[in-house]
């Protein structure tokens, strides 16, 4: 089986093509002969400072999304069968093996069908940042329609994903973006306004927009400064959730004051945690989002594709910044 693995702590160049044994599944798992693997920023963020498992070892295959075709059944495997396409999350941080890869074993319960109509490009681009905009809309902000809510980098991975799902939603979506290029990206998916942050102060604006009141809710999707001043983008009682970890310098004072509430997203705490219940909720939101691929609702923007000799490629392209969308291996 050819496979990328994580070599060492590193640059990209630690990304390096082995040979091992194709991986046999084990009992209520399936075996998937990946046609290709989602790339996301937590891949080059585990590569350039460590697995998140602190008794994995290395080397390592990194890649949390997949999608391929099931083609062996590990003993007690109901309800699939082999020649199934399907798109999961699993491993890649350390825990297990992830999906820069040929092959991968996943426990059957996470693997959702891939409905027809939807290609396995975009059905690979599509897991991390869904789980990731579902959970940080509805899960964390309860996002109700109606509302506004402020959605920064819009035209990114996470972004352009939950523009869709909050207009969908019923709520008004304001988004900020960085060129002209990235605006009308937005404005296609259906965010209502659109905020060039390099032209204009998205709180003022923010405000603005919405009559001085500010917005219900914000989904940071940067971090840093951004973050920090999202918190003057919020109307009293507003909600805000990040995706990143919270900045040192949050104006608590403030927060307090506008009864302010702060959530953290990160879809990866259920794998890290073993915990799954929550994991079957995440494929529960995999699997309506699947079902709004197939029938046009949700678009999956993918920027472009590396065989697997490429990863490291990948990588730095990634890391360059400006995505729009996701990037995508094919391992075949």
């Amino acid at each position: 089986m050819r496979c990328v693995q994580m070599t060492a702590v590193g640059g990209p160049e630690v990304l390096r093509i082995a040979d091992l044994p194709r991986p046999e599944p084990g009992p209520g798992q399936v075996r998937v002969h990946l046609a290709a693997a989602g790339v996301n920023p937590v891949d080059t963020k585990v590569r350039a400072k460590g697995l998140l498992d602190p008794q994995a070892a290395l080397p390592a295959i990194l890649g949390c999304d997949g999608a391929g075709t099931v083609d062996a059944l590990g003993q007690g495997v109901t309800g699939i069968e082999p020649g199934q396409r399907v798109l999961f999350m699993n491993g890649g941080i350390g825990l297990a093996p992830g999906n820069y890869a040929e092959y991968a074993t996943v426990d059957a319960r996470f693997v959702v069908p891939i409905p027809e109509g939807v290609e396995d490009v975009e059905a690979a681009a599509m897991p991390l940042v869904a789980i990731t905009a579902w959970e940080a809309l509805f899960d964390r902000a309860r996002l109700e329609a109606g509302e506004w809510v402020l959605i920064h980098g819009g035209a990114g991975g996470v972004g352009h994903v939950a523009i869709q799902l909050a207009r969908q939603a019923g709520a008004r979506v304001m988004t900020t973006v960085g060129d002209a290029e990235k605006a009308g990206i937005a404005q296609a998916l259906g965010a209502e306004a659109v905020l060039r942050y390099r032209e204009e102060d998205f709180v003022e604006s923010a405000r603005r927009r919405t009559g001085g009141e500010g917005v219900a809710v914000v989904l940071d999707t940067v971090g840093g400064e951004t973050c920090t001043r999202s918190l003057h983008a919020l109307a009293t009682y507003g909600r805000l959730v990040s995706i990143l970890a919270l900045p040192g310098e949050m104006d608590w004072q403030y927060a307090r004051l506008h009864n302010l509430s702060v959530a953290q997203e990160w879809m990866l705490s259920p794998m890290l945690l073993g915990r799954e219940d929550h994991r079957l909720h995440q494929t529960a939101i995999l699997g309506e989002c699947a079902a709004r691929m197939a029938d046009g609702r949700l678009e999956l923007l993918v920027a472009g594709t590396y065989p697997l000799e490429q990863a490291a490629e990948a990588h730095r392209r990634l890391e360059a910044g400006g995505m729009r969308g996701k990037l995508v291996l094919i391992p075949g």
